[in-house]
């Protein structure tokens, strides 16, 4: 299965489109939340199905805003990560990941891309493609998963469109620095 994962798009579907344009056999979407509507209404104009959940920016408030998605390799959460507070720790994810008997755990919030595996369970952030945080023109994830293996890589708006990595704006670093959680 091939998966696109998506997240903190925040009302904005243009570089979505930009990329899905370049992409096939997309068998999923996943949208980590805020505007998970986002996910949804893109989902229909593709005709590809969508899991997707509510972010800080879309109300939740609630510890069980997530889904499990049953693959062929196991389970996977989805999450926006802002109640596991993913800006800080991912211990929080990480014990809901275990606590589900999943094998990946993809969330959002942070839109700062990432991939790293903990005790087994792969972390998955897509980043974001509209507001990302990290200097880049923005970020999006692919999974591809089969009865005996899982793959997550990050990719970059920049290396699909040829449109060349840009500096950081001004005050990208001090926003980081002074970031706080909106819950």
């Amino acid at each position: 299965m091939k998966i696109l994962a998506i997240g903190d798009t925040h009302g904005k579907l243009n570089k979505v489109r930009d990329i899905y344009s370049k992409l096939n056999d997309i068998d999923l979407i996943l949208h980590t939340g805020d505007h998970m509507s986002d996910g949804l209404d893109f989902s229909e104009q593709v005709h590809v199905p969508c899991v997707a959940v509510r972010g800080n920016c879309d109300g939740s408030m609630s510890r069980e805003d997530f889904e499990i998605i049953s693959c062929e390799c196991g389970n996977i959460l989805l999450t926006h990560g802002h109640m596991q507070r993913v800006g800080y720790d991912i211990q929080n994810l990480l014990y809901l990941a275990q606590e589900n008997d999943c094998i990946a755990a993809v969330y959002g919030h942070t839109h700062v891309a990432s991939i790293e595996e903990v005790d087994g369970i792969h972390l998955i952030n897509p980043g974001s493609l509209t507001q990302p945080r990290d200097g880049s023109e923005g970020t999006y994830a692919i999974l591809r998963t089969s009865e005996d293996s899982f793959d997550a890589s990050i990719v970059y708006y920049s290396t699909v469109m040829g449109t060349g990595r840009r500096k950081p704006q001004a005050g990208y670093i001090r926003s980081l620095i002074q970031y706080s959680d909106r819950f």
